[in-house]
Parts: structure tokens; sequence; C-alpha cells
């Protein structure tokens, strides 16, 4: 659902913070602090300065030459590299993210990531399907948590982002996903990373992780927030067993590239392949299905035993449907994982909204036990 025209001007920025509901997120903070302390001198938030701004730095990441004259652009709007989101928040007229990378020819070539605080640690966010920048509520107070100790947050736009993901794959999110890394190691002089996976984010990550790719040695650890099965919430869509059906024809036939018909996904554009993979049984995309064996799930996720894991599972998720005992899924799902550490939040919604406290708590706990203790030349 588009946000109404009678609301406040929209920006393009408004367009890009959307959440898996549809709704705009707006950026807010708990800072009492007068307006005066704008300048970050006084206030002591970090990257938050004051209510409507968040500070930090938007920089290309992949090889893509059309990222030039997106940068470009973009540091024309806000001055060179500088990135203060509030600036997103000028009026662009009734220009949405998709009008605007369409406009650009850039819908497919986005490789750009936005990092808050200055620091040779970093702990990236790969959210889920139709996320981009500010996905889930707790990303800016934990940018701030995190600056406290010494950490930066790197939220990354994947080819896969907002409405991208329908004509994406695991596989590419996960060369993306490398190539971001392989970024922060060669310009950042990054000392290792903690990959913090939202929703369909952390099937990214189990699946960049079996890949072993020669920056994945820079990742000491990751957090599942949300693991979820798109397979089993989806099929309480009464569309869905038809559309299987069909992508499975499809996939016969070497049309895994076509796209599927509109009723099979309104949301965005998806091929037979991505749609099959989201809803099938065993599907590329099904890892936390609470339908899945024991050695299915060691099968999917026990290569993360080697990587120190969390789990932060929402009890109140309202896209894990009421039949799932989530108490055994979790439990189940950590052993899989080879003993992951298992948090449970009690009423939290599948972004943690309404838990935002719990979750920073709870991730900026682990990334103090758990981060990086050396650095290993991924290359040697």
């Amino acid at each position: 659902m588009n946000p109404s025209s009678a609301s406040l001007a929209t920006s393009w920025f408004s367009g890009i913070v959307r959440s898996r509901s549809g709704n705009p997120k707006m950026i807010t903070t708990n800072n009492n602090n007068n307006s005066s302390n704008a300048g970050g001198g006084g206030d002591g938030v970090g990257s938050l300065h004051r209510k409507n701004q968040f500070y930090g730095v938007l920089f290309k990441y992949g090889p893509n030459s059309a990222q030039s004259q997106l940068i470009k652009m973009l540091n024309v709007i806000i001055r060179p590299t500088k990135l203060k989101l509030v600036m997103l928040l000028l009026s662009f007229g009734d220009i949405s993210v998709c009008d605007f990378q369409l406009r650009l020819g850039l819908e497919s070539k986005l490789r750009v990531a936005f990092k808050t605080g200055d620091f040779k640690q970093q702990v990236v966010f790969i959210g889920g399907l139709t996320d981009g920048f500010l996905a889930t509520e707790y990303l800016e107070p934990l940018s701030v948590a995190l600056e406290k100790e010494k950490w930066s947050l790197v939220q990354l736009l994947l080819s896969s982002s907002y409405t991208g993901y329908g004509t994406s794959s695991l596989k590419q999110d996960a060369a993306e996903l490398d190539q971001l890394i392989g970024h922060l190691i060669n310009k950042e002089d990054s000392e290792g990373v903690v990959l913090l996976g939202h929703s369909t984010g952390c099937q990214d990550i189990v699946h960049y992780m079996r890949t072993n790719a020669a920056c994945s040695r820079a990742v000491r650890a990751a957090i599942l927030q949300a693991p979820g099965s798109d397979r089993e919430y989806r099929a309480t869509l009464p569309e869905t067993a038809a559309m299987i059906d069909l992508a499975s024809t499809m996939l016969s036939e070497d049309r895994g590239m076509d796209l599927m018909p509109r009723e099979a996904n309104p949301d965005a554009p998806i091929t037979a392949y991505r749609y099959h993979s989201l809803c099938s049984y065993m599907g590329d995309d099904d890892m936390f299905s609470s339908d899945l064996s024991d050695d299915q799930l060691k099968m999917r996720l026990g290569h993360m035993s080697t990587t120190p894991c969390q789990v932060i599972f929402s009890m109140a998720d309202e896209y894990v449907p009421e039949y799932v005992d989530k108490k055994a899924l979790v439990e189940r799902l950590c052993r899989a994982l080879g003993g992951a550490e298992k948090v449970e939040i009690e009423w939290g919604n599948h972004s943690l909204s309404n838990r935002v406290v719990e979750a920073v708590q709870a991730i900026v706990d682990f990334v103090k036990t758990e981060g990086p203790k050396g650095w290993d030349d991924p290359w040697h």
C-alpha cells in the first residue's frame, strides 16, 4: 500500500524505506535533547544527531560503471560522500525509488552501501524481501550502540533489494555480498565483519557461507533475526499451490527465467525459478521450515557450525503460521546450526518494531562477545 498523498510531502527517501508491509518508516529517535545539539558536539548520540537526522557515508562497492553515475548524482545532491539522510527528505516531487532507479536505468545495477561509524569492524545488515535502507526500526538505535563499541554498521543495496528480489537469486546475492566484504577488506582495512540477516536475509547469509568464497573468511559471526519459511507463509495464500505447479512446469520446459503471471506475486515481477525457490518444498530458499526433518535442517544449515551464530526469534512473528511450534522450531534451528545462541523475544513481531530495545541489546551483546579477535588474511 502506497502512503497517502494527503500525508507529508512525498519524497524520494520515503519510497526507499518502506517496510515489508508497504508502510513508510519515519526516521525517529528517542533523543530529547534540544535541536541546538544538531551539530553533533553536545548530544553524544553518534550518527543520530537530532530527530530526523542520520549521518554516514554512501559508497559504491561493485564493479558496474553505472554506479559512478548514481554516486555523482547523489554527491551533487548531498555534497561529497557525507550522507545526511534527512537530506533525502528534501522534496523531489512525487518520485518513488523505483521511478528514480528506472529513470537512471539502474534498477538492477545498484551496488551501493551506507555506513555509519568509521571503524575497522563492521556489522553488515542484509534485509529481506522488498527491503532496502533502514529496513527495520532497530537499525538506527543499533548504529548508535555499535559506535559506542567502536563498530560500524553497513547497510547494502543488492540487486534484489526493494522490488528486485523476484528476478534475482541467493547465488546473486552471495556474489554481491562477497563484493561488499572484499571492498571493506581492501578499501576500509576491515578487521572482520559480523553478518546480520533479517528475514530472507538470513537465507543469504547461510547460502553465502556455504560458498566458501575467499572473503567469507572475514566473517567472524552471523546473526539470524527472524529466520522464517517463505514457503510455509506463502502456503497460507490461496493462489500458491497452482502457481507452484505452473513454476514447476516452466522449469521443466527450461523457462526458469521467464516471469510468472502477476497474480503469483503482485508486489514485484518474479521468475519461475525464484518463485519455485521460495515456495516449493526443499527449494533453494527453503532453509527454516518447521516440517523439515532434523537431517534436512542439518544438511541445509550444518556448515554454519564453524561460525559463531545467534538466532533471534520473534515469538509473535506474524509471518510464521499459527500451527508452528515456535519454541520447538528455534531449538531445532539452533541445534542444526551447530549450537547457535538462542534469543527468544516474547511478543516480538517479525521486524521487532515493537521490541527495539531488546533487539539492540541482544545484537550488541553478541557482537561484543563474538567480535573479531585478530585478522586472518583471506588470501593466505
